[in-house]
């Protein structure tokens, strides 16, 4: 952990620095953070699990403990307004000394009213954020998640502090170790069911630490992109297995997929044809470059591929400008990574909040903000043989070129999709995932 402990330092600098500009653009005084409070279900007496504002666990890494707060004008020490119960039913979270304690005034409360008399004096040029707008009005706040603010905060937020990349590189060191226990597991003929427990094991999280519901996907399951059921019964006959799940270090988030096949066949060649596909998108991230030419390429590479595989009976420009790639993958390439699995700023053009819309042909494309350095994205390209989308294709205009027998060879197995989380720098990129070895 020294490693934190001196990249911390400038993290906690540049939030300053950024808090100071949002609010004096915005004529305010004091962002008043809350890390949240448990969500009770209804006519019940337990919670939802508590999962933390992103903008409380970008000052420091609690990420599990409800009703703290941060408290920052951009030129003070924060203060750090740590929830300690007194609870004989509960396991209750200490406040352990870390490499970020001395970078906060802390406060302990015990109850969460408490906090009234630890607020800024002068709440008027205050600005709550948080979930909880009710809360924040009964507490005296007239100024709720000000969008301005929101704007500045949400735009700078793409550009990671050194703190926050060795966080990620972390993340990714835990998710991979998920994969290949995953990996593993199918190989052993388990369950999706089995291979859950198998990566949760190996990252050590359990089923709320993850950033997301992993996608466990055997056979035509991976057809679904965000298949999150789990069957606890064991396929009859093993084709393929599509994994896209991640993992959490100190508040930030890992997210890589992998697909792999149960035998030498057709659909290994197809993954590794689009293997090799994602790796050269993953090298046209650079300064400057355009995310959504980005994406436009990948299509322009998959409609390549599925001449060269024989699905489609056509050139390849003939494919692309056709627009037939956008039934075999219809998401978008990749999006920023963070705090969040699908991070802030990705369609922001300045930190005034004005945005660029995704284009009209490829509307769920994540990002379509200029890349830069120190920004961090995932690369995901994909290939599915979805019915819904072949239902439409054999409506087309195009139908006649489909090459239908091998596309009903391959509804089997679903689909691919493979992502790396990657880090843009000036002088080149840094694929977290691959450093690690998952192949």
């Amino acid at each position: 952990m020294s490693s934190f402990a001196s990249l911390y330092p400038q993290h906690i600098a540049e939030l300053q620095k950024r808090t100071a500009t949002a609010l004096k653009r915005h004529g305010a005084s004091s962002l008043v953070i809350h890390s949240g409070q448990p969500g009770r279900i209804f006519l019940d007496d337990m919670n939802y699990p508590f999962k933390c504002n992103p903008h409380f666990k970008h000052w420091l890494p609690i990420t599990e403990t409800p009703n703290c707060w941060v408290i920052a004008n951009g030129e003070d020490k924060p203060t750090l307004v740590f929830y300690q119960p007194l609870d004989f039913w509960h396991k209750v979270t200490p406040l352990k000394e870390d490499f970020w304690n001395s970078h906060f005034d802390i406060k302990v409360i015990s109850k969460p009213d408490e906090i009234k008399s630890l607020l800024p004096a002068d709440l008027s040029g205050a600005v709550y954020i948080g979930a909880h707008e009710e809360l924040a009005k009964a507490l005296g706040f007239s100024q709720f998640n000000a969008q301005p603010v929101l704007d500045y905060l949400h735009y700078h937020r793409a550009y990671k502090t050194d703190y926050e990349l060795e966080c990620m590189r972390q993340a990714n060191k835990l998710a991979v170790a998920g994969h290949i226990a995953a990996k593993n597991c199918f190989y052993e003929q388990g369950s999706e069911f089995d291979i859950q427990l198998a990566y949760l094991n190996a990252t050590g999280h359990g089923e709320n630490d993850v950033p997301y519901g992993n996608i466990i996907a055997l056979n035509e399951n991976a057809a679904i992109l965000h298949y999150t059921v789990l069957e606890k019964q064991k396929p009859q006959k093993y084709h393929s297995f599509l994994i896209d799940a991640g993992a959490s270090f100190h508040g930030y988030a890992a997210d890589i997929t992998r697909t792999y096949a149960f035998a030498q066949n057709k659909f290994a060649e197809l993954i590794t044809a689009m293997d090799e596909m994602q790796k050269r998108l993953v090298t046209r991230l650079k300064p400057g470059a355009s995310y959504v030419d980005l994406h436009i390429e990948n299509h322009r590479q998959l409609a390549q591929l599925l001449v060269d595989f024989d699905f489609v009976r056509l050139s390849a420009d003939q494919v692309f400008e056709q627009g037939v790639t956008r039934y075999f993958y219809p998401h978008g390439l990749g999006h920023h990574l963070g705090l969040q699995v699908h991070d802030m700023g990705g369609f922001m053009s300045d930190e005034n909040g004005n945005t660029v819309a995704a284009p009209e042909q490829h509307p769920f494309l994540r990002t379509t903000r200029g890349i830069e350095s120190k920004q961090v994205f995932t690369i995901e390209p994909g290939l599915y043989f979805i019915d819904e989308f072949l239902t439409n294709l054999s409506k087309s205009d195009v139908n006649s070129a489909i090459n239908w027998s091998l596309i009903d060879e391959m509804k089997k197995f679903g689909g691919i999709r493979i992502e790396d989380n990657v880090i843009v720098h000036d002088d080149g990129i840094e694929n977290m995932t691959r450093d690690l070895n998952l192949a």
